[in-house]
């Protein structure tokens, strides 16, 4: 007899601007560009990307792009 463990997958969710800065990092911008495209600082960017790269659980710009891909986060994107 074995025991069935179900784990429910868990929900991650990126706010807009999250979403919108890793489509644009995705796309080849920089910081900088992100910031002035979206007419932020690019501290703020960096503030974007900390907070997806933690809810995201990844430490790189191309490992969040891809697990945001994969989990369907930037809509058609992709």
């Amino acid at each position: 007899m074995s025991a069935r463990i179900d784990f429910e997958e868990e929900v991650v969710r990126l706010t807009a601007r999250e979403s919108d800065v890793l489509r644009l990092l995705a796309t080849g911008c920089t910081y900088a560009l992100a910031a002035d495209k979206l007419g932020v600082s690019p501290h703020t960017i960096t503030s974007h990307v900390k907070n997806a790269y933690r809810k995201l659980g990844v430490h790189s710009g191309a490992a969040a792009v891809m697990r945001a891909v994969e989990l369907k986060l930037l809509g058609e994107f992709l």
